[in-house]
């Protein structure tokens, strides 16, 4: 607030300074030229900026040039010249010349204070009478800068508006569109808060289009008795200058006078005020802007998805949202004020992730704010990504191990006959042919699984649903795999009435082998195997039980999921890949029929396919 003051402070030094003062930098381009030097000169600020300056006569560039390069040095140098103004003339001046130097003590250029010399006196005067303004107008935008609310703000700026010029009333106009709305005033009824007037033909239309920053309209020059202010008896003058926000007119400040004259110092310091009250304005529309996207930051954070919190400088969280107590099961009392409860990345924009204690898998990057030095957190649960990673490389490890050995055999077999074919008998010969068909049928069904899984995953199963009998269907698959076990019994119980089912008859034939085959290899004692079907109100449930070792605890329906088995061990026990039973469900399911799995007393387990009932014709 300090620095701001003293800113503040040195600006309207500058402007109100009595002394021409102007600035140049290190290519000799002006940089500042203040009211006073556009009086003593007859150049406009804007007719010199960035260019060299017109005033030293072509004589004295070398005595110019001379000064400039002592004063480089550091110290200041004053001596008696002549520059040229505008108009010609050649004025007599003592310029009194200074290094310009940065907050940081670097050379940005040098300073000029130019005094003319047959008014040393008046200068004097003038300065005093300046430095007294100056202090009035640093304590009233020290008043106006105050208060971040922007009603209060306004109303700050009609009250200085008195205090500063004498100004018998005065108010502050808005632009709304094409429309003006009168939002402060000070010594005017407040039944005029608020009134709107066609921007185009206001006074303050009139000042925009003369590209002037102040104007002044009195009753000798136009009528004042149509306008809004004439509530103001014995209004003669009106003086009114544009208050710019972010370099665009905002809105004008107008000072009415009614008993005291007007004098270009009153001029000169609505412009001034009319210039702070934008500094001021733009603050107070900022800290409002900055009260807004907070709270659409906290609505933001607060409905995310991810998890989010805030660091300070010391590594502590002062932000928990909603979702980051969801994730972590933490509430924000239990963390505010503490690290947080996981490791954070080393570097800015790099993620990790972290197993928290419940078992969640995190994923952690973070970002830092610049302008408060604090660390945005941002965390996801990836426990689905992170354990199907992991499912994916058993499975790669796996299949790797299911394809080896059939194609090892396949390998072995058939280079035995190729190098052999001769030495060896026919039922040799035979009976390697045999092993190498039975090897590549174990091989097609293994890619056959992965290609259904991979469709299955994708959602793009081809099933024709229709109705067909399901009663044949089971006795076909019940008398195929009775063959491939001496050790089990495989049984059939179904009624004689059993009715069609509604489905895919392949994909049902593919669900059912699957569910046998599991129950072969998942009771591998042996033991009764029982393939049941029957109607249950408008389906069919067929089930495929087992006395085999049966289901874990909690796996009832993770074993549906793929690359899973029942027990970290049936991998390395049974084989397989941990495709089927998922393949099961997405073929079951686009029938519009499910799969369950259920534990069987006192063991092994049963497989519960239920399909719709075809309707009856």
């Amino acid at each position: 607030m300090k620095s701001d003051r003293s800113a503040v402070t040195a600006d309207a030094v500058l402007q109100c300074a009595a002394d021409a003062i102007v600035a140049i930098d290190q290519d000799l381009r002006v940089v500042a030229w203040n009211p006073a030097a556009e009086r003593m000169f007859g150049w406009r600020a804007q007719d010199v900026l960035g260019s060299e300056p017109p005033i030293v006569p072509e004589e004295l560039l070398a005595e110019y040039h001379a000064v400039l390069e002592r004063v480089r040095a550091g110290g200041q140098i004053s001596i008696a010249s002549r520059r040229l103004r505008r108009d010609g003339m050649v004025i007599d001046v003592r310029v009194d010349t200074s290094c310009l130097v940065g907050a940081a003590g670097e050379a940005l250029g040098w300073v000029s204070v130019f005094h003319p010399v047959e008014e040393e006196e008046a200068v004097q005067h003038y300065m005093a009478e300046r430095a007294r303004l100056v202090r009035r107008l640093t304590d009233v935008v020290a008043d106006i800068n105050a208060d971040l609310d922007l009603g209060a703000v306004l109303d700050r700026i009609a009250v200085s508006l008195a205090e500063l010029t004498g100004a018998d009333a005065g108010g502050f106009v808005l632009i709304e569109g094409d429309k003006v709305r009168l939002v402060s005033l000070t010594g005017l009824s407040e039944e005029l808060r608020g009134f709107t007037t066609s921007l185009r033909s206001s006074l303050f239309g009139e000042l925009l289009r003369s590209g002037k920053t102040v104007m002044l309209a009195t009753s000798d020059t136009r009528s004042l008795e149509d306008l809004i202010w004439s509530e103001l008896d014995g209004l003669h003058t009106i003086a009114l200058g544009v208050s710019n926000v972010q370099g665009r007119p905002y809105g004008a400040l107008y000072a009415l006078y009614s008993k005291r004259k007007v004098g270009h110092v009153e001029l000169e310091l609505l412009e001034l005020l009319a210039g702070h009250a934008g500094v001021a304005l733009g603050n107070a529309m900022a800290y409002q802007e900055v009260v807004r996207q907070r709270a659409h930051e906290r609505a933001v954070v607060d409905a995310s998805a991810d998890g989010i919190a805030v660091l300070d400088l010391a590594g502590l969280i002062r932000k928990w949202n909603r979702a980051a107590i969801e994730l972590t099961g933490l509430a924000a009392e239990d963390v505010v004020g503490r690290p947080p409860p996981f490791p954070l990345p080393a570097q800015a924009g790099s993620a990790i992730t972290h197993r928290l204690a419940n078992g969640r898998w995190l994923e952690i990057l973070w970002a830092e704010i610049p302008e408060t030095a604090e660390r945005v957190v941002d965390f996801r649960d990836v426990t689905q990504a992170k354990e199907l990673e992991q499912e994916k490389d058993l499975f790669l490890a796996t299949a790797s191990h299911e394809l080896r050995t059939p194609i090892t055999v396949v390998q072995g077999f058939s280079s035995t006959l190729v190098n052999r074919w001769d030495s060896l008998g026919d039922p040799d010969r035979r009976a390697a042919v045999r092993t190498i068909a039975e090897r590549a049928g174990t091989l097609g069904r293994l890619v056959e699984n992965l290609l259904l899984g991979s469709r299955a995953g994708t959602g793009d199963l081809d099933v024709k649903n229709g109705p067909f009998d399901l009663a044949r269907l089971l006795k076909g698959a019940t008398s195929a795999f009775r063959p491939l076990s001496e050790r089990h019994e495989l049984e059939l119980d179904i009624p004689a009435d059993l009715p069609p089912a509604y489905g895919d008859a392949m994909a049902t034939d593919i669900i059912v082998g699957q569910l046998l085959e599991n129950a072969l290899k998942y009771s591998p004692d042996g033991g009764p195997i029982t393939v049941r079907a029957r109607a249950a109100g408008d389906g069919v449930v067929v089930s495929v039980s087992d006395e085999g070792i049966g289901i874990a605890p909690g796996d009832h329906e993770r074993i549906f999921e793929r690359f899973v088995q029942g027990d970290a061990g049936d991998r390395r026990r049974f084989g397989g890949i941990g495709l089927g039973l998922y393949i099961v469900r997405r073929l079951a399911r686009a029938q519009g029929g499910e799969v369950t799995a259920h534990s069987a007393e006192p063991h092994g387990s049963t497989m519960r396919f239920t399909l719709k009932r075809a309707a009856a014709e």
